[in-house]
């Protein structure tokens, strides 16, 4: 969209306009349709005000000045019928303007629900490949630009396109001969516009993307301060945001130049215009040529001075139309990306045994879970007992296909046993995790879940039997016992309890000034990290997930505090199977395999006993002799 000279509308750009004006079509069409007869009845009223000028002097007042006893009967009638002209205008206007801004808000409403909606069905990837700051500047910068557009410049833009038509229809009555005048500096308007216009339009755009920058930036130094102090970096962070600012101040100062000359120099050519329309239509009435009256002058003069006018705003509001668009194709860009893909067609369902010991299809919670297999080929459907067995088979994965991050890896994990993996930084300890959630999908190889495939396990039922807690915790806003109850919704209140008691949470909760009604802001920046890691083992705990995965799941707590977390840990893993993912190899002793991964390889399996028998890289992790990175 953009070049050298300035700004020039794509077919993509054309889209995106035609695509956000859809919205204003599905949802308030009669209410634009009234818009837009309004604007039309304040740009007539507007017109018919100079227009009757030439009707009022020579039809009224220059008749009336040579009559002895004049009669302003009609003349008064003349004028009451413009203030009713002037009356209707005044209403339109009002009406329109206060059905913009219902227009424009429903919109921007409507385009922010898309926004969140599409999002909330993006796969990891696409937030693996954006900045939380990018995305932010959407639901921000980027709709504030189309609030302007819908609310200010479509209505503005729509009218002044009609007052040009109806004031140059009028000028063509009142005087085609001075009309010629008009329409050599109409093109001079035009041409000045498009290349003021154009360079205002090319720099608006860079102020956008430089917005984003900056808001991403500060985004991003805000959520690290803290690494900002601990190494010292205030000094180059102070360099690095001077640099994106002083990008932005140059898109923008660049930008403000360009528009702030449109008005003066736009309106310096009208007031040309009215010389020269002044001076040759004073020459024609002299030479008696064209029927020009003092009336048609007078009106003529009238038109000339406002006719610049919505040339001016229209150039004005070019810029809010390219930076809206420009906002428009980023927005869309992100509704268009595609979905997370789930053709999986097995379901958890609640499940009982009948007399025989089948298992059967129930709509209440039983506490006995099922997949539910249907076999579209012999028309059948199968339930099989959610177990928790988890099995590998010579699996390969990379990020990207030139980028292979996991080999050939085979393994398994029965109902029950409790699985680690341990590697240095990088081995793909963490993307195991993340293929079982099926946050991606292996490129080759297969991950049966209690024998089924996963790809074909829907992926909200492959999720609802998991547990996981991270090593990064995310609190929400809200209470505690909400953040609680975010791993079950529905779970009752003694059921947050036990679940705070298993996680060895309950204590410090109620010690807390409200308790478990405490409200928590800002990721929960009132507690310590290890009493946030500790509210995200509760919430893994009131889920009750036959299949739990453990990310260093306490790392971030003090080894004291660790040791009474291992307790309800242990207690949380009774009968789950269990994937921990452990820099502290004290934590990992009792597991009954434990695989050690390299550069996305298992190098070394087995207990603790075993591996330590064979004197290999677990041995000198174990003994300190090698140390993870």
């Amino acid at each position: 969209m953009n070049n050298k000279k300035g700004v020039r509308f794509s077919k993509e750009t054309i889209a995106t306009g035609k695509r956000l004006l859809g919205y204003v079509g599905r949802s308030y069409k009669k209410e634009f349709i009234v818009v837009c007869f309004c604007i039309a009845i304040s740009s007539i009223a507007s017109v018919s005000v100079s227009l009757s000028l030439r009707y009022l002097l020579d039809d009224f007042i220059l008749p009336l000045m040579g009559v002895g006893e004049p009669d302003f009967r009609e003349f008064y009638m003349a004028l009451c019928v413009l203030g009713i002209i002037f009356l209707c205008g005044v209403l339109a206007t009002w009406l329109y303007s206060r059905l913009m801004v219902k227009i424009g808000q429903g919109v921007l409403k409507q385009v922010r629900d898309d926004m969140f909606e599409h999002m909330q069905t993006l796969p990891i990837r696409y937030f693996d490949q954006n900045t939380n700051g990018s995305i932010m500047s959407l639901y921000t910068n980027d709709t504030d630009t189309l609030r302007q557009m819908i609310n200010q410049s479509i209505p503005m833009v729509l009218m002044s396109g009609i007052t040009i038509v109806v004031t140059f229809v009028s000028m063509l009555m009142l005087s085609p001969l001075l009309t010629i005048l008009a329409v050599v500096m109409i093109g001079v308007l035009v041409l000045v516009a498009k290349v003021i216009g154009g360079n205002s339009g090319k720099y608006f755009i860079r102020q956008q993307v430089a917005i984003a920058n900056v808001t991403g930036f500060i985004e991003e130094r805000m959520t690290g301060q803290r690494v900002v102090k601990v190494f010292n970096h205030e000094e180059a962070s102070k360099r690095e945001f001077d640099a994106l600012n002083e990008r932005l101040f140059e898109s923008s100062a660049k930008a403000n130049t360009y528009a702030n000359l449109m008005g003066p120099i736009i309106g310096n050519i009208g007031n040309l215009q009215f010389v020269l329309t002044a001076v040759l239509g004073g020459l024609l009435s002299v030479m008696g040529v064209g029927g020009i009256t003092l009336g048609v002058m007078a009106s003529y003069l009238q038109f000339t001075k406002s006719f610049t006018q919505p040339f001016m705003q229209v150039a004005q509001q070019f810029n809010s139309i390219v930076m809206a668009l420009a906002g428009a194709e980023r927005i869309f860009a992100m509704m268009d990306e595609p979905s997370e893909v789930d053709d999986g067609y097995v379901t958890l369902v609640n499940a009982r045994r009948d007399a025989e010991g089948n298992l059967v299809e129930c709509p209440e919670r039983t506490g006995l879970w099922a997949w539910k297999h249907p076999h579209k080929a012999e028309g059948t459907v199968t339930y099989e007992e959610l177990k928790g067995d988890v099995r590998f088979f010579d699996m390969s994965f990379g990020y990207t296909p030139d980028h292979m991050v996991l080999h050939d890896i085979s393994l398994y994990a029965k109902p029950g046993q409790k699985l680690a993996f341990v590697g240095s930084t990088g081995a793909g300890k963490t993307t195991i995790t993340n293929l079982i959630n099926r946050f991606y999908d292996v490129q080759d190889g297969k991950i049966r879940y209690d024998g089924i495939n996963i790809n074909k396990i829907k992926k909200a039922d492959l999720r609802h039997s998991l547990g996981i807690v991270l090593q990064d915790t995310h609190l929400f806003t809200g209470t505690i016992m909400e953040n609680i109850r975010y791993g079950k919704l529905d779970a009752t209140d003694e059921e947050v309890y036990a679940a705070a008691k298993l996680a060895y949470a309950d204590q410090f909760i109620r010690m807390l000034p409200n308790g478990y009604d405490t409200m928590l802001t800002g990721d929960g920046e009132g507690l310590s990290q290890g009493q946030r890691q500790l509210l995200s083992i509760a919430r893994a705990a009131v889920a009750d997930p036959p299949v739990l995965i453990l990310d260093e799941a306490t790392s971030s707590i003090d080894t004291r505090t660790e040791a009474i977390v291992q307790q309800g840990m242990d207690n949380l893993m009774k009968g789950r199977t269990v994937f921990v993912i452990a820099h502290r190899l004290s934590t990992i002793r009792n597991s009954n395999a434990i695989i050690v991964l390299e550069h996305g390889r298992i190098i070394e399996r087995g207990d603790h006993e075993d591996l330590i028998k064979q004197h290999g890289t677990y041995y000198q992790l174990y003994t300190g002799k090698l140390e993870l990175e």
